[in-house]
């Protein structure tokens, strides 16, 4: 009997994994059995784990005890179907477990998509719930597989970001300082924000000495801040911070050095997760978390259903294509690989012009 193979992260110590073989799973009625052949790994996410009791990530895909499936952005095949409307051989894209293979339960169904309906996925962010049936798409999108998997969700979240500021007027800031800068979702903003001339806002990218050189060649950013030498930035322009890092510190200094000048904070992902601690009250905009759900859900009702995130889907596709040469493309087809990539994403060892794609079929 084909075996699936998962990896299971300790939700009490993410750098504790175990790797688990089970039998191939079988659908019941109304569901199809999804062999995933392809799917990113970055730093967005370690970002779902450690926020994962807080907007419920933990629960797409739960697993026993302590134990959590990290959701990852990835591709397969249907290679079973007890669902008529969606049959074997369909191609899908969407938000898996870590694994080999998975059961979907189709709901909602139209041509190039249908929601998960699942009963214990009802409670949970309704945007992880769809999956696209990508033979209906047009071939560009069907042609960027990897970029889908590897960069379009952090993209997209960059594209909500940059709509959200637009959307708020940059709350009357004259600079956003991005950090960390280097993550995709991070560099995805910047390159957003330089390339609209409709913005006028200075963009200042946060990063590590090591990762100046390649924020130096995409050339977004209008200053880059190597930390430590935050006293370089202009405290006297109002500014936006977006928070990729997750590092309180970070953020310490940055709020006592803007003081009322940080007219907004808002904090979207965890690159240094460790460095997480209460801060406390801070001078100037208290921090906030940003959920890109939220955003599009303001945008569909304004625009229409779905605008938002093929206007989001859209802006990837530009973002990924200009960086293409910039990302070498890593293939790991076993779960100790998958297990040892995770550690090291934990650690902040992966340079950001490295783009992991995983396979464990």
């Amino acid at each position: 009997m084909t075996q699936c193979t998962e990896l299971w992260v300790d939700r009490n110590n993410f750098r504790n994994t175990r790797i688990v073989h089970t039998a191939q799973p079988v659908p019941g009625e109304g569901e199809v059995l999804v062999a995933i052949d392809q799917f990113g790994l970055t730093s967005n996410n370690v970002s779902y784990a450690v926020s994962g009791d807080m907007i419920g990530y933990w629960g797409y895909y739960p697993a026993e005890g302590d134990w959590g499936k990290v959701p990852v952005w990835g591709c397969g095949n249907v290679v079973e179907s007890k669902c008529a409307e969606v049959p074997v051989g369909e191609r899908l894209w969407g938000f898996f477990p870590m694994a080999s293979h998975v059961i979907l339960r189709p709901g909602k169904i139209r041509d190039d998509q249908f929601i998960d309906i699942a009963e214990h996925r009802q409670a949970l962010p309704a945007l992880y719930n769809g999956y696209r049936r990508t033979q209906a798409e047009p071939e560009l999108l069907q042609a960027m597989e990897v970029e889908r998997c590897l960069m379009f969700p952090l993209f997209a979240t960059s594209y909500m970001i940059y709509d959200y500021l637009i959307d708020n007027d940059f709350f009357g800031a004259k600079q956003v300082l991005i950090g960390s800068v280097s993550p995709k979702t991070g560099f995805g903003l910047a390159e957003m924000l330089h390339n609209d001339s409709k913005v006028s806002q200075r963009v200042v990218g946060l990063t590590s000495a090591g990762n100046v050189g390649f924020m130096e060649r995409l050339g977004c950013c209008d200053d880059i801040v190597t930390y430590g030498d935050e006293g370089r930035i202009d405290a006297s322009l109002p500014a936006v911070y977006v928070d990729m890092s997750g590092d309180t510190r970070l953020q310490s200094v940055l709020h006592h050095a803007l003081g009322e000048n940080m007219v907004a904070s808002e904090a979207v992902g965890a690159t240094h997760w460790e460095e997480r601690s209460d801060a406390g009250e801070l001078p100037g905009a208290q921090p906030r978390f940003f959920f890109a759900p939220s955003q599009i859900g303001k945008r569909d009702t304004e625009w229409g259903p779905g605008v938002a995130m093929m206007k989001a889907m859209m802006a990837s596709a530009e973002v990924a294509k200009k960086v293409e040469g910039e990302v070498a493309i890593e293939w790991t087809r076993d779960a100790e690989g998958l297990a040892a990539l995770w550690g090291d994403l934990l650690d902040n060892k992966v340079a950001p012009n490295r783009g992991l794609m995983m396979s464990l079929l």
